[in-house]
């Protein structure tokens, strides 16, 4: 993937993660499932680490630990919502 795609997939986490303080009440469905309980302090964690994620894959020198970090957190996301379906 080039440097411009990770930027811009970055700008995009970013201003998701954002999105979840200016509008937390979208999230609530799809945070319900990872995250049954205290789910509007979820929504708020959440909102940071995709805020910070998406900043370190839009910045060069960060990428790449950016790039960990968002795999990591899509694998832990994952897990958490597959647990709470069973």
């Amino acid at each position: 993937m080039s440097a411009r795609a990770l930027r811009t997939a970055g700008l995009v986490l970013a201003a998701t993660g954002a999105a979840h303080f200016a509008a937390p009440k979208a999230f609530v469905p799809i945070t319900k499932v990872a995250f049954p309980e205290n789910t509007r302090a979820w929504i708020q964690r959440n909102g940071a680490t995709e805020l910070a994620l998406g900043v370190a894959l839009a910045v060069d020198r960060t990428r790449r630990a950016g790039l960990v970090g968002a795999a990591a957190y899509t694998a832990w996301l994952g897990a958490r919502a597959a647990k709470n379906l069973r």
